[in-house]
């Protein structure tokens, strides 16, 4: 169901508050450039500071704006099981495809604790779950053999991986047999973990250049590695200054930059500094996608 470049979407906000037209715009425009699936209220679409009202209402626009087109993949992840739930029932309402559950930062978790979060959230549920693992914002790493045991559950058909432990695509293929979706979640790493047995990625580069992403993996599945390989090799800086900061503070000045969002963040973040904001004009005009 899910494959090639999926975009981790911003939240524009202006003014404070959520601006809905320039989301549903963002969302078009992205399907219009090729995007193969969108991803509101991840950490991207800053979510943490996203009241619950906000957040639900953020998937709704989504799935407006899409119709179909492609997948929704609605960030739906708590550090609490009941919220979890809560947020995944919303987005199985709202029409989403999908929902991406990150693993229970600040709790820390044992193995059989995140056995059993996404266990209760999969049995409470009946939508498709793709499970979020990112230690570096979550402390715990979920293991490939716990990643296994959740693979048998009907509810669970996938992770956004972002280990960048490039072995990591390779023995969780060997430890499910099944059919399981691998995307990356790292973007300076996206192709190397195609190479490794990966389906795509959920992209934060895509945000801003979502048609050079979409190019990027559509030349990896015809078998074109060269082309592949040099898109990648255009986009690489820009991979890099999108995180030059504490994202999305970088990527939503790319994206002002654009046209496509005010600058916005909400505290805790903070704007991007004119350093990094400088990292990004010279990685955006390199990659071809500002003047």
């Amino acid at each position: 169901m899910l494959k090639g470049s999926l975009v981790a979407l911003i939240t524009p906000f202006r003014g404070g508050a959520i601006d809905e037209k320039a989301f549903q715009d963002f969302v078009d425009w992205q399907i219009e450039q090729g995007t193969e699936g969108v991803v509101p209220c991840g950490t991207t679409g800053e979510s943490p500071t996203l009241s619950h009202a906000e957040h639900k209402r953020v998937v709704e626009l989504c799935v407006e704006v899409a119709r179909g087109r492609v997948p929704v993949v609605a960030g739906a992840g708590s550090n609490s099981t009941a919220e979890a739930i809560d947020l995944t029932r919303h987005a199985k309402e709202a029409g989403a495809d999908a929902a991406l559950v990150v693993t229970p930062y600040y709790n820390k978790p044992t193995q059989e604790g995140l056995y059993q979060h996404y266990k209760a959230i999969s049995d409470a549920v009946d939508l498709p779950i793709i499970i979020y693992n990112i230690p570096g914002r979550c402390v715990v790493d979920m293991s490939v053999a716990t990643m296994a045991r959740l693979a048998k559950l009907p509810n669970i058909v996938g992770v956004k991986d972002a280990t960048n432990d490039l072995a990591r695509p390779l023995r969780t293929r060997g430890a499910i047999k099944d059919a399981f979706t691998l995307l990356s979640g790292e973007d300076a790493t996206a192709l190397a973990f195609l190479a490794q047995g990966g389906d795509g990625c959920i992209s934060v580069t895509a945000n801003v250049a979502p048609r050079a992403c979409a190019d990027m993996h559509a030349a990896w599945r015809k078998g074109d590695a060269k082309a592949a390989m040099k898109i990648n090799a255009r986009l690489a800086p820009l991979h890099d200054a999108l995180f030059v900061e504490t994202s999305p503070g970088p990527v939503k000045y790319a994206c002002s930059l654009i046209g496509r969002s005010t600058a916005e963040v909400r505290l805790p973040l903070v704007a991007a500094s004119a350093q990094a904001q400088e990292a990004v004009r010279t990685a955006m005009r390199s990659a071809g996608v500002l003047n």
